[in-house]
């Protein structure tokens, strides 16, 4: 196998330098390698483009994560926090949360969810001016208990202070405190009751912005857990289904390249455009690396991969390290595929020779030669090998002898000799 391997190795690099069976100068294969990173780059490009094209899970059901959020909290203040975050952050932007959730659509395969579109609308009915202006309040006494609690600080950082220099006897005068210890302790006192107040305060007005209708409805709805179950399975199976997407957009995007670049250099070979076939060659090989990645990436993270978790997880418990072992095995053999692939259709000798033998071309370089040359005068190949049966010159890699119809194989000789 790792001769195979090795011999398929020094084919690719061969057609990868080589125009014609002639090496590349140096500046002509600069240019081929900038012109491989450049198409490989916006090839890149495009296949991000592309797997974005469906809607993500977070866009398809964009009131999930803060939904869920508000269902996980124990906090006295979620109901109040979540009907404030339905306010717009930036009022420069007038969209609605309605728009926003739509806005997602333009451009994208897919819907939002119906549900979260629902949501939308009641968070909508919550932004309008009595409830903004009950929230500026809310939110102008939260900073005035801020700064007192700073001042507080302040306070009582300078209270200790000048409690040590009193103790010592120091006069007033020299103290490096603006506040004496008996003023300090007044102001505190003073500062504190402003404090309670002002919660007071808050708590009032909490209670009442909690109390208006778009507040209760919108409440209402997100406490249904019959809706939020709805989401919450919807969102986990669009999590579960969309690296599949992705692969299938990226697989649209990436396979006609692939077919195209395999058909011009199967055409070029046989036409004998030797520079024709090294771009197609090297567009070939630049379109199947991001899509064995791609592949690779699929099995991290795809429906496989939580096939195999859901299985391993069921039969074996907790063992998930088991998962690395069936990788292990998995891995090697897609790569064997994919050797394979190329040694049967990409780089068989066997199928390019069929043509090149019709068209009395060089069955190694595919290039014009006289019917009964041995040698190919551009690349030096010889042409013929001795039949195992007739021992009469045949041509190379084609299966059947022209002169008793044999099979050239190691198999179908011992076959043909035991008939």
């Amino acid at each position: 196998m790792f001769a195979r391997i090795r011999q398929i190795s020094n084919q690719f690099f061969s057609k990868s330098r080589t125009i014609n069976n002639e090496p590349l100068n140096r500046i002509s294969l600069i240019v081929i390698i900038l012109i491989d990173i450049f198409i490989l780059i916006n090839v890149f490009t495009g296949l991000d483009d592309i797997s974005r094209w469906h809607l993500s899970p977070s866009q398809a059901y964009p009131c999930y994560s803060e939904w869920q959020t508000y269902r996980t909290q124990t906090t006295k203040d979620k109901n109040y926090e979540i009907v404030k975050q339905s306010l717009p952050l930036d009022s420069s932007n007038p969209a609605s949360h309605t728009q926003r959730y739509q806005q997602a659509e333009a451009g994208h395969v897919g819907k939002v969810s119906s549900t979260c579109l629902q949501y939308a609308e009641y968070k909508d009915k919550i932004n309008n001016s009595k409830i903004q202006q009950t929230i500026k309040a809310i939110d102008k006494k939260q900073i005035q208990i801020s700064n007192l609690k700073q001042a507080n600080n302040q306070i009582r950082a300078q209270y200790d202070s000048t409690l040590l220099e009193k103790i010592a006897g120091q006069p007033r005068g020299q103290s490096i405190n603006q506040v004496g210890a008996e003023k300090a302790q007044v102001q505190l006192q003073q500062n504190n009751l402003k404090i309670s107040q002002l919660e007071s305060e808050i708590s009032l007005l909490k209670n009442e912005l909690l109390t208006f209708p778009e507040s209760v409805n919108f409440l209402a709805f997100i406490q249904k857990g019959n809706e939020f179950r709805t989401v919450e399975q919807g969102y986990q199976q669009a999590d579960f289904w969309y690296p599949s997407i992705q692969l299938i957009f990226q697989s649209l995007f990436l396979l006609p390249l692939i077919f195209i670049a395999l058909l011009v250099h199967q055409f070029s070979q046989r036409r004998g455009a030797g520079l024709i076939s090294l771009i197609s060659w090297h567009l070939l090989v630049i379109f199947f690396i991001p899509f064995i990645l791609k592949i690779f990436e699929f099995l991290q993270i795809g429906v496989i991969f939580q096939f195999i978790f859901d299985v391993i997880s069921a039969v074996l418990g907790r063992l998930l390290f088991l998962i690395s072992y069936v990788y292990i095995l998995l891995i090697p053999l897609i790569g064997f595929g994919i050797i394979k692939f190329f040694q049967k259709i990409v780089l068989n000798p066997k199928l390019q020779a069929v043509s090149r033998v019709q068209k009395s071309r060089c069955v190694n370089c595919a290039r014009k030669i006289r019917l009964n040359d041995a040698y190919c005068p551009h690349c030096g190949y010889y042409q013929y090998v001795e039949c195992q049966n007739c021992h009469n010159l045949t041509y190379k890699h084609l299966p059947h002898c022209k002169h008793c119809g044999s099979l050239q194989d190691d198999a179908g000789a011992s076959l043909q000799s035991a008939d």
